[in-house]
């Protein structure tokens, strides 16, 4: 096993991490109480490259492994976990699945805009009554013409009050209860209406809204994959995605673990660093342990993909773990800082409110240990033999 970084990732990671450090990390506490970034910060964003990073050249991206998409969300989510979840989810969510299960017409018109960042993707597939049960969605696709007309509405749609591109989830086969009734289309942004900003509890410089599609009419090129496959897209998207919301899980406890050792060597009480305290000298022990053990189940499973091999069970163990470390180490850190941790003069409680969401979205902590369960057990092999 090798565990060092080649040098095109040590590269890319350092390209990440210094634009991180210049240009979002101190702003991101502006943009948690503005509760939005500047615009201009995805054209910056894709003239470095970091909005495709994993997609090939020959479609407008920085032709880079996976590992390293998944480096760069890390080092933008140590910024500002909002700009990496942003970022996420148009890369994730919205540019890999159109590549891997588009045409090559699709391919081609759709994926050069968005690795080059001439637009953003969302991806909508929530729905008020359709959460962890994705299968139940109610947004209806009926037939028109050659195509189909869409009526319904998303919910909790991140990047969906400026997605150009928009991957939607509608049921094609009304007759057809559950997933198998379900097709994938690609929308223009201006076939969908935002009817709501979400007020949330972190991730505040994202932005995540409801949107409604008032009868939007798509024709057979719109159609991602195979009439009633929509399922099989959504899940696989899902299985690449959760690397990346653990991947921004561990972003954000390594900048906690960083704010709370440099506060510790600095802090004096009863005449010495906080630092020299036992106390606290295992709270940052442990703190630097699970983000090593969150680190190497993320870039394990993201090796795995890169490497076209199984990852279902290993994404769901780095997001399951990844995302209840960085909300334990999150809340060390406050503990640490003491009074100050709990104040906005330091970031840590924007941390630890960032960190929350990554055990909920992309599949909750609990469809994780189901997912791992079902997979240690062999119940999902078994489940389709049964057809």
């Amino acid at each position: 096993m090798v565990f060092d970084l080649s040098a095109d990732q040590r590269e890319i990671q350092a390209l990440a991490r210094d634009f991180g450090e210049a240009e979002i990390a101190p702003n991101a506490g502006e943009w948690d109480r503005q509760h939005g970034f500047p615009r201009e910060l995805l054209g910056k964003l894709a003239d470095l490259g970091l909005l495709g990073v994993c997609i090939p050249e020959e479609y407008g991206g920085a032709g880079a492994d996976f590992l390293s998409y998944i480096i760069v969300l890390e080092e933008l989510s140590r910024a500002d976990a909002g700009v990496g979840v942003t970022v996420a989810v148009h890369t994730s969510a919205v540019t890999l699945p159109i590549l891997t299960f588009g045409t090559d017409e699709q391919r081609s018109r759709f994926v050069p805009p968005l690795a080059r960042g001439e637009a953003i993707g969302a991806f909508a597939l929530t729905e008020p009554e359709a959460g962890s049960d994705a299968g139940s969605l109610r947004t209806a696709a009926g037939p028109d013409g050659d195509g189909w007309r869409i009526t319904g509405a998303k919910q909790w749609i991140t990047n969906g009050s400026f997605g150009g591109t928009v991957l939607l989830f509608a049921r094609t086969d009304p007759d057809t209860p559950g997933p198998k009734g379900v097709s994938a289309f690609i929308l223009d942004g201006d076939q969908v209406r935002v009817t709501r900003e979400e007020e949330k509890l972190g991730l505040n410089s994202s932005s995540t809204v409801d949107l409604v599609i008032e009868g939007a009419e798509v024709g057979r090129d719109r159609l991602l994959h195979e009439e009633g496959k929509g399922f099989t897209v959504a899940m696989a998207t899902l299985d690449g995605g959760r690397i990346g919301i653990a991947a921004q899980a561990l972003g954000i406890a390594q900048a906690a673990y960083d704010v709370a050792r440099e506060y510790a060597l600095q802090r004096r009480q009863f005449g010495k660093r906080i630092a020299d305290f036992q106390a606290i000298q295992w709270k940052l022990a442990d703190m630097a342990t699970e983000i090593d053990a969150a680190r190497l189940l993320v870039y394990r499973a993201a090796w795995l993909k890169q490497e076209g091999r199984p990852h279902t069970e290993e994404g769901a163990k780095a997001k399951l773990f990844a995302s209840e470390m960085a909300r334990r180490q999150t809340a060390e850190a406050i503990q640490v800082l003491g009074g100050y941790g709990y104040t906005k003069e330091f970031p840590a409680e924007r941390y630890y409110r960032d960190a929350k969401i990554t055990e909920i979205y992309e599949g909750t902590s609990e469809i994780q240990r189901l997912v791992i369960a079902r997979s240690i057990l062999g119940l999902r092999s078994r489940e389709l033999a049964q057809g």
